[in-house]
């Protein structure tokens, strides 16, 4: 289940590293949850509509922002947050809510990406922070296939949903290198660095994973404004 949100234009300079305040709020209209401490089943893009004014953002005409659940109790608490408390920041406040059901997409489908998408390597023994990786290598394929099979395991576990069995498990993704125009985008979220890409997502399987992927983002850190699908 995806929810759109409108929201009204900003009335202070938006900060590049804005996207820590929107996972803030996004638990803020949660209220009491675990989500934190838990494998992320949902995911969150970025906003939609800014202009750039010198070493800020500006949203003119407002803001376009979709969050994605798997399990729609979630998404129904976030609207009833959401509508009793609409302030974000900024001056930034929502003006409405729009809910959509998950398309079907066949056993392939290429997706935009409305985040840039981060790949975690395991973290070194030496100490090292873990390596990032990008398009450009081949086994970030595998890791983001490996994320959204232990996403489906994590589902099984804690959701009331319907269950991902083997043959959903076959799923491939990978991103798309005959893209004419990917990105490298280094990403600061508090102070910390993620190398990440901007590239379209070709996700090979079962409709149902393919679905699951639309709403559970591709890669890690999903629930921190990485990874998530138009």
């Amino acid at each position: 289940m995806r929810l759109h949100l409108t929201l009204s234009k900003n009335t202070a300079p938006v900060s590049f590293a804005y996207q820590h305040w929107l996972t803030g709020v996004f638990h803020k209209w949660l209220a009491d949850n675990d989500l934190h401490d838990k494998i992320s089943l949902y995911s969150l893009a970025w906003l939609d509509g800014s202009r750039r004014v010198r070493d800020k953002l500006e949203f003119p005409n407002g803001a376009k922002w979709f969050v994605s659940f798997y399990e729609g109790e979630h998404a129904e608490k976030l609207v009833h947050g959401a509508l009793s408390d609409p302030e974000m920041f900024c001056g930034m406040r929502v003006e409405r809510i729009e809910q959509q059901t998950t398309p079907d997409f066949g056993t392939k489908y290429k997706f935009k990406v409305a985040s840039p998408v981060f790949i975690k390597g395991k973290q070194p023994p030496n100490g090292k922070p873990p390596h990032h990786y990008l398009w450009t290598e081949p086994e970030a394929d595998a890791l983001m296939t490996a994320t959204l099979i232990h996403k489906m395991d994590a589902a099984n576990k804690e959701s009331t949903e319907t269950r991902f069995t083997d043959a959903d498990k076959q799923v491939k993704v990978a991103f798309d290198r005959e893209f004419a125009n990917p990105k490298i985008k280094l990403v600061c979220i508090k102070n910390i660095d993620h190398k990440t890409s901007v590239c379209p997502i070709i996700i090979e399987g079962t409709n149902k994973a393919i679905q699951f992927a639309w709403n559970v983002g591709i890669g890690n850190g999903t629930g921190s404004c990485f990874g998530s699908l138009h």
